[in-house]
């Protein structure tokens, strides 16, 4: 089967499960894992921060994170396209009872005046805003790289206003890849950042969240109130330093990948719209030009052996990661070709 939905589908290497069985291992709640130690360290030194934290998921991440840098009725903004606010179980309003102001940008890039009158100070009337949030790569069905300097201008309107910048950069990495810059460029102006291990990266768990010494002290705090604490979780840290040791060229690959496949999938037909842009290693089809319908199509993929995921009506996401390889990439080509234009099975 070719698993195209996501590159959160990657199976582990070699090396990850034997750092798995050698992992020196301690108590992490009473600070004795060497292995998440080492891998909270890493994770800081990546992001330019100073700490780092071990976590269960992005999400969780995500939550601690937002729990950390507001206090109950404060205003979040948020991007509309985001994970933390459409896919994440209304964590913001359920855990950290905050309200949240959803701006839209379409292609990743935030409006500047928009968030500017978005921002709002204390008053008798309206909540303060307490927390801007970013995320990098921005649309989890898009994957547009955000530039350093994008970044750099939104964190700076929010802290002239004394609101602290979280950045959502589960696949932070993709997005140092496309940009052709280093991840601590892209996370330098932000207040703390998360990045998830289980994407590209190819870990079988987890995400690390970084930032000040403090900030790390309060999210740690708060992982364990949510039940996130872990005991000997080094087995599992060990393949997540694996993983930021040696996974990063593949992230690049997987980038080329979607590139490669995005220009195939063009040639097709005038009819489908192949979504790439300033995409990483995700491509989303738009097939509403086609009569096929979203039950044939997906069926006749999965009847050859290939999965993607459905978005909406005739939108679906497709995802290059480690486990896809080039010649999977040519024959997914065929079969959406045979699909939407009815060539020879046999070709296939």
């Amino acid at each position: 089967m070719i698993d195209l939905r996501s590159d959160t589908v990657t199976k582990p290497t070699k090396a990850m499960l034997e750092a798995m069985m050698q992992a020196n291992v301690g108590d992490d709640i009473l600070r004795e894992d060497i292995s998440v130690q080492e891998l909270e360290s890493l994770g800081a030194k990546i992001t330019g921060k100073e700490a780092g934290l071990f976590t269960v998921s992005g999400t969780m991440s995500n939550q601690i994170a937002v729990m950390a840098f507001t206090q109950r009725g404060e205003e979040v903004i948020v991007g509309a396209e985001s994970h933390i606010y459409n896919l994440e179980v209304g964590g913001l309003a359920a855990l950290s009872q905050v309200q949240v102001k959803a701006i839209s940008c379409p292609v990743g890039k935030i409006p500047l005046d928009t968030l500017n009158r978005s921002i709002r100070s204390a008053g008798v009337q309206n909540p303060r805003t307490g927390l801007l949030c970013l995320e990098n790569t921005y649309n989890l069905n898009r994957g547009y790289a955000i530039p350093a300097e994008e970044i750099q201008v939104a964190s700076d309107i929010a802290h002239q206003y004394e609101v602290s910048v979280y950045m959502d950069g589960a696949r932070i990495f993709n997005a140092a890849e496309k940009l052709q810059t280093c991840v601590p460029t892209l996370c330098q102006s932000v207040d703390a950042v998360q990045f998830c291990l289980t994407k590209g990266l190819a870990a079988p768990f987890g995400a690390v969240l970084t930032g000040s010494a403090a900030f790390i002290e309060k999210a740690r705090w708060l992982k364990q109130r949510l039940g996130g604490g872990f005991r000997q979780a080094g087995y599992m840290a060990a393949a997540g330093t694996i993983a930021l040791q040696t996974m990063q060229k593949q992230i690049a690959e997987d980038n080329r990948k979607a590139d490669f496949l995005a220009a195939k999938l063009q040639k097709i037909h005038p009819d489908l719209v192949v979504w790439d842009g300033s995409m990483t290693n995700i491509i989303s089809l738009d097939l509403s030009g086609f009569s096929i319908t979203d039950e044939a199509f997906l069926q006749g993929l999965l009847q050859k052996g290939i999965k993607i995921k459905s978005l909406d009506e005739k939108k679906y996401r497709i995802v290059c990661h480690k486990d896809t390889s080039w010649d999977d990439l040519n024959y997914v080509e065929t079969v959406i070709k045979h699909l939407l234009l009815r060539v020879d099975a046999a070709q296939i």
